[in-house]
C-alpha cells in the first residue's frame, strides 16, 4: 500500500465525523467533537441561551447608526417615495437572498468566517480572513463616532445646552460662530477643534481620546464573556432605540412643519430610475444596512441550533431593519421640516426687516407686519417682485422650505447639527437631547459588538490558544483598537472618518461578497446547497433562490463594484473642510484628497484579496494540473457541506500514526475524515493549517 494510501485509510478508520449534536446538551451549548490523536474529547462551544438574544443581536447589528442618518438622506436626495421602492425591490432580490445564505451556511457549519470558507475548500479561507481585517477597520473608526456621541451625551446635561447660542469673547459674539451657526460652531471648534484640512494633522483632542477610551471599554467590557455577555447587554441596547424613536416620532409629529417635511421627503419623483447612480447608491445602502460580508452574521448563525428556522431569520431581520429605516426617516424628518419652518420664517422676518422704512410702491406684502406674512405669500411676492429689488447695502434672498431642508442633512451633519439644532427649540431640550445621543451610543454599539464579533469569532475558532485565552484576546484587541484609533482624535481626525467610511470598507466588502456567492453559488453548488439547507430546516425552501444566487445577486454585486470603480475613475475623491477664515452656515470648501492619504485605506485590505485570488489561481494551476483537477471536481461534486468539512465543529485534522504520518508530510498533504471515498479537500495543495498552540 502506498503511503498516501495508508494515510487515506487510517484516516478514515481512526476518525469517523459523528453526527450533528442535537439539542440534548441544555441551553447555550453544543457538542464540537475534536480528534485528539486515536481518540475524541467533546469541545463545549457557547450557543445563545434564547432565540429573543439571538434575534435581538441580529437586529442590533444589521440596524446602525446609517438607518437614522444615511437611509434618510439618501431618500431625501434621491426621489423621496421613488427610491423607497427601488429600494424595497433591491431589498428583495440582492438583500433577503445574500442575508440568508449568510445566515444558513454559518448555521450549518457552525464556524466563524474564517472556519466556514475553509470548510468548503482551504483555497477560500482569504474570504474569511478579508472579513475580519475590513471589521477591525470599521472598528477603529466606527467607535470614534461611538465616542463623539458619549461627547454629546454629556453636555446633555447642561442647561442651557453649550450649542444653543454663540459664545462672547469680551462684548462681541465669537466671529466664527456668528458666521456660521452655533450648532456648526460647538461641533467644528468646540468638539472636533478641526483643522482646515487634512494634511494639518494638529496634536491630539484630549477630550474626545478620553470619550473613545470609554467606547472601547463599553465594548470590552460587553464581549469578555463572548455571546453570553453580548446576548445580555442586546436587551437594553436594540430595544432601547426603538423607544426613543417612537417618542420622537409622537413629538416630532406635534411640531409645525412636520407635514411639510414629510411630504418633502415622499414627494415621488420617478425620473431619478433613468439615473444609474441612484440605482449604485440604493444597492449600496442594501448591502450595509444588513451588514453584508462583515462575517458577523455569520459569527451570530454559527451559535444557533442545526434545526433552527433561518430562512424565517432572514426575512424577519431584513423587515425589521427595513422598517426601522422607514421609521427613522419619518423621525427626521418631522423634526427637520420644524426646523427648515423656522429657520424659513426667520428668513423672511430678516429680508422683510431690511424693507421696513424704505418706500418702494406696490410691495403687495406688509413689511411693518412680517410676523403675519405666510412663506407661500413671500414665495410669491418674491417671484414677482423681491427678485428685482435693489436696496442698497442689503441682499434680499429667497426663503423656501426646500433650501432650508437641504442644509446639514447627511451623515454626521444631520445627527450633530442639523437635529441638534432643532432640538434646541424644544421645550425641555437637554432632557430631548440627552434621550438622542443615548440612542445613538446604543445603535453604534450594538453595531459595534456584531462588528468585533466578526472579528473574534473566526480567531477564536481558528486558533487553539485564542480560544483557550478568549479575556486576554478580547482585551488586547480592544487595547489595540484604541491604540490605532488614536489616528482620529487628532484635530484633523474627522477627515479620515470620512475618508475610511468611504474607501476603507465599501470596495473591499463588495469584493468579499462577490467570493461568496461565487464560492457557493458556483464552486459548492447552488442545488446542493439548497439540499443541505432542506436537510437542515426539514423542509424546502424556495427554488428561486439558485437563481438569485447564481445569477441576480451576483451580476448586481458585480454591477455596483463597477459603478463605483467607475465613478473613482472619473472624478477624483473630495472632501468637505471646514475653513474657518471663509465659513459661513453650512458651507465647506470641497478639497481633494491627497494620494497618498487616500491610497492608505485601501492598501490595508487589498492584500487579503490579493491572496485569495492567488489562492484560486493556485487550485487549479500547480503541478500535475490534470491530478488535482480530477480531485478539485471530486471535492466540490460530492457530498453535502457536512462531508466535505476539513474541520467541523473544531474537529482538528487527522493524525495518523508513525510512519504514515511521516509519509504524509512528504506527500504535503492533510486528510480530512471522511469516510467517504472521493472527497478529499485534503487532496488539494495547501500547506499545513494546524493551528493549536
Amino acid at each position: 500500500m502506498s503511503p498516501r494510501d495508508q494515510v487515506k485509510s487510517s484516516a478514515q478508520m481512526s476518525c469517523e465525523k459523528p453526527p450533528l449534536p442535537g439539542d440534548e446538551l441544555g441551553a447555550g451549548q453544543e457538542a464540537c467533537p475534536a480528534a485528539v490523536g486515536d481518540g475524541q474529547v467533546e469541545v463545549v462551544r457557547d450557543g445563545w441561551d434564547s432565540k429573543v438574544e439571538y434575534f435581538l443581536a441580529q437586529v442590533g447589528f444589521s440596524v446602525g447608526l446609517g438607518n437614522v442618518w444615511r437611509f434618510p438622506y439618501l431618500c431625501h436626495q434621491n426621489g423621496g417615495g421613488a427610491f423607497l421602492l427601488l429600494y424595497v425591490v433591491l431589498m428583495l432580490v440582492v438583500g433577503v437572498p445574500l442575508f440568508f445564505l449568510e445566515l444558513a451556511v454559518g448555521q450549518s457549519i457552525r464556524q466563524g468566517s474564517i472556519g466556514v470558507w475553509r470548510h468548503i475548500s482551504p483555497k477560500l479561507v482569504g474570504i474569511g480572513y478579508s472579513s475580519c481585517v475590513v471589521c477591525f477597520f470599521v472598528a477603529l473608526y466606527y467607535n470614534v463616532i461611538i465616542g463623539w456621541s458619549i461627547f454629546y451625551l454629556f453636555n446633555s446635561f447642561r442647561f442651557p445646552l453649550p450649542w444653543e447660542t454663540c459664545p462672547r469673547e469680551g462684548n462681541s459674539t465669537v466671529a466664527e460662530c456668528a458666521a456660521s451657526s452655533p450648532t456648526s460652531y460647538f461641533w467644528y471648534r468646540r468638539a472636533l477643534d478641526v483643522t482646515d484640512s487634512i494634511s494639518e494633522t494638529g496634536q491630539f483632542n484630549p477630550v474626545i481620546t478620553a470619550c473613545l477610551a470609554a467606547a472601547w471599554t463599553i465594548v470590552c467590557l460587553a464581549m469578555y464573556k463572548g455571546i453570553k455577555s453580548t446576548g445580555k447587554v442586546m436587551y437594553f441596547s436594540s430595544v432601547f432605540p426603538y423607544v426613543v424613536l417612537l417618542c420622537f416620532l409622537v413629538r416630532g409629529l406635534m411640531l409645525d412643519g412636520a407635514s411639510e417635511g414629510l411630504v418633502y421627503m415622499f414627494n415621488p419623483k420617478v425620473e431619478i430610475w433613468a439615473d444609474v447612480q441612484v440605482w449604485r447608491q440604493a444597492a449600496t445602502q442594501v448591502f450595509f444596512a444588513l451588514g453584508l460580508g462583515f462575517g458577523s452574521v455569520i459569527a451570530y448563525s454559527s451559535f444557533n441550533p442545526q434545526n433552527n428556522n433561518c430562512h424565517r431569520d432572514a426575512v424577519t431581520v431584513s423587515s425589521v431593519n427595513f422598517l426601522t429605516s422607514v421609521l427613522a426617516s419619518l423621525v427626521v424628518f418631522s423634526v427637520l421640516g420644524f426646523r427648515a419652518k423656522l429657520l424659513a420664517k426667520n428668513c423672511v422676518l430678516r429680508n422683510l426687516n431690511l424693507l421696513s422704512g424704505v418706500e418702494l410702491p406696490d410691495l403687495l406684502v406688509n413689511a411693518t407686519e412680517a410676523e403675519s406674512v405666510s412663506l407661500e405669500a413671500y414665495a410669491d411676492w418674491y417671484q414677482a417682485i423681491g427678485r428685482n429689488l435693489v436696496v442698497p447695502g442689503n441682499n434680499i434672498t429667497n426663503c423656501t422650505l426646500e433650501d432650508e431642508m437641504k442644509k446639514g442633512v447627511e451623515g454626521t451633519g444631520l445627527a450633530f447639527i442639523a437635529f441638534t439644532e432643532a432640538m434646541t427649540q424644544f421645550p425641555g431640550s437637554p432632557f430631548w437631547s440627552a434621550l438622542f445621543f443615548l440612542m445613538l451610543l446604543n445603535l453604534g454599539l450594538s453595531t459595534m459588538f456584531g462588528t468585533m464579533a466578526g472579528i473574534l469569532t473566526p480567531l477564536t475558532d481558528t486558533f487553539t490558544h485564542l480560544r483557550r485565552r478568549k479575556l486576554p484576546f478580547t482585551v488586547c484587541s480592544c487595547v489595540v483598537g484604541f491604540v490605532i484609533g488614536l489616528l482620529f482624535t487628532q484635530r484633523c481626525g474627522n477627515y479620515f472618518v470620512v475618508m475610511f467610511d468611504d474607501y476603507s470598507a465599501t470596495l473591499p466588502l463588495i469584493i468579499v461578497v462577490v467570493f461568496q456567492t461565487v464560492s457557493i453559488a458556483w464552486v459548492y453548488g447552488a442545488d446542493r446547497f439548497l439540499e443541505d439547507i432542506r436537510r437542515m430546516l426539514g423542509r424546502q425552501v424556495w427554488a428561486g433562490y439558485k437563481y438569485l444566487w447564481k445569477y441576480v445577486c451576483l451580476l448586481a454585486m458585480l454591477g455596483l463594484l463597477s459603478a463605483s470603480l467607475v465613478r473613482m475613475c472619473i472624478s477624483r475623491p473630495k472632501y468637505k473642510a471646514w475653513n474657518r477664515e471663509k465659513v459661513h452656515t453650512h458651507t465647506h470648501t470641497h478639497t481633494l484628497y491627497p494620494i497618498h492619504l487616500l491610497g492608505l485605506p485601501l492598501s490595508l485590505v487589498m492584500p487579503q484579496h490579493t491572496r485569495r485570488i492567488i489562492g484560486w489561481i493556485s487550485a487549479c494551476c500547480e503541478p500535475e494540473p490534470a491530478h488535482y483537477t480530477v480531485h478539485c471536481l471530486q471535492t466540490f461534486s460530492k457530498g453535502s457541506l457536512k462531508n466535505t468539512s476539513k474541520r467541523f465543529h473544531g474537529q482538528e485534522p487527522c493524525e495518523p500514526p508513525g510512519d504514515v504520518r511521516a509519509a504524509g508530510r512528504r506527500a504535503s498533504r492533510r486528510e480530512t475524515c471522511d469516510p467517504s471515498p472521493g472527497v478529499l479537500i485534503s487532496d488539494l495543495p495547501v500547506p499545513p493549517t494546524d493551528q493549536s498552540d
